[in-house]
């Protein structure tokens, strides 16, 4: 494993293609985090 250095985007999207929520989180989270915590919202 190396250095990353940024941010990710983890947007939720609907069957249609439309946003329904965006998350942005350092490069070094773990990408399971985020998005669990946006699907437990619905």
């Amino acid at each position: 494993m190396g250095w990353f250095y940024g941010f990710k985007l983890h947007p939720t999207i609907n069957d249609q293609g439309g946003i329904i929520s965006v998350k942005v989180t350092t490069a070094n989270v773990d990408d399971r985090k985020p998005v669990l915590e946006m699907v437990n919202e619905f």
